[in-house]
């Protein structure tokens, strides 16, 4: 097995992790949804106060909410509230 040096290689450095903020908060959304919790009000919780308690362990959702940052998250809410 060589490697063809004509053709460029790509490294997909997350693993297959899925890290758009909008397929983050739809698994955390159904894991607070799993589990008994209004979603709405946990997210909202950890968005203002930063405290990742808010957020459930269940399916790993405390985790991949600390990968989205909170402040540009905030940011294109509003902005998408305002515009749409």
């Amino acid at each position: 097995m060589g490697f063809d040096i004509d053709n460029t290689m790509f490294f997909n450095g997350n693993g297959g992790i899925k890290d758009s903020n909008k397929e983050i908060l739809q698994e955390v959304y159904q894991a607070l949804s799993e589990k008994g919790y209004d979603p709405i009000n946990q997210i909202v919780g950890y968005l203002i106060s930063g405290d990742p308690a808010y957020i459930t362990s269940y399916h790993n959702a405390r985790n991949l909410m600390k990968k989205i940052d909170r402040d540009e998250l905030i940011e294109e809410m509003v902005k998408c509230y305002l515009e749409g």
